[in-house]
């Protein structure tokens, strides 16, 4: 999804359309992804800690990685040992650019999907798997975490277990979530607050 620029991101240079793998079997690995306005992978640090965060619970799990943008997050994690990705956006030059960098790295677990999130959330696939970690990382104010939480919640889209990371401008009213997501870990880098939820028993919803 091509998002409007964050306040702790550089400004576009000679440097942006360019993410790095920080870790796992592609590590130091430097991709490009398309000059879309506002479209940027998290920063380094950012997805240092949340990987840091997610740690053990990668290896062999299937990852869900919405408003996919650069693809940034769900190829850290299939670098991280992640049994499968599904990368979900709606613009194509985006999609065909993650499409070239899973032929390139051959990964096999990867899958694109190029459509709306929110709607397509509305649907489940029936091959999609259970998903055990989830990158929720929308525009900003554009009040879209409410709904695909929601729907990813009473949708059956999630392990037992679930791991579901969502990042947001920190002056963001946070929405309500399910009642069962309790929060695990969650920081601020400038204008941006990432959160890391961890999925239990029951499916109600209340604010953070």
């Amino acid at each position: 999804m091509v998002k409007p620029s964050k306040s702790y991101e550089h400004p576009v240079s000679a440097a942006s359309g360019e993410l790095r793998i920080i870790g796992g079997s592609w590590r130091g690995r430097k991709l490009r992804f398309p000059a879309l306005p506002g479209l940027r992978p998290s920063p380094d640090r950012v997805r240092e800690t949340l990987f840091n965060w997610l740690g053990p619970t990668l290896p062999g799990a299937h990852c869900l990685d919405l408003f996919a943008g650069s693809g940034a997050l769900g190829l850290e994690a299939l670098s991280r040992g992640a049994s499968s990705c599904w990368f979900v956006d709606n613009a194509n030059a985006a999609c065909r650019s993650i499409e070239e960098h899973l032929s390139l790295l051959r990964a096999d677990g990867g899958r694109v999907v190029n459509a709306d999130s929110t709607r397509w959330l509305e649907l489940r696939p029936s091959t999609a798997p259970a998903f055990d970690v989830v990158f929720l990382d929308p525009p900003f104010r554009q009040g879209l975490l409410e709904a695909c939480c929601d729907r990813l919640e009473r949708g059956d889209w999630l392990a037992q277990d679930a791991l579901i990371y969502l990042e947001a401008g920190a002056d963001e009213t946070p929405p309500a979530l399910p009642a069962n997501w309790l929060l695990h870990r969650d920081k601020r880098a400038g204008q941006v607050a990432y959160r890391l939820f961890h999925r239990a028993a029951g499916a109600l919803s209340s604010p953070w």
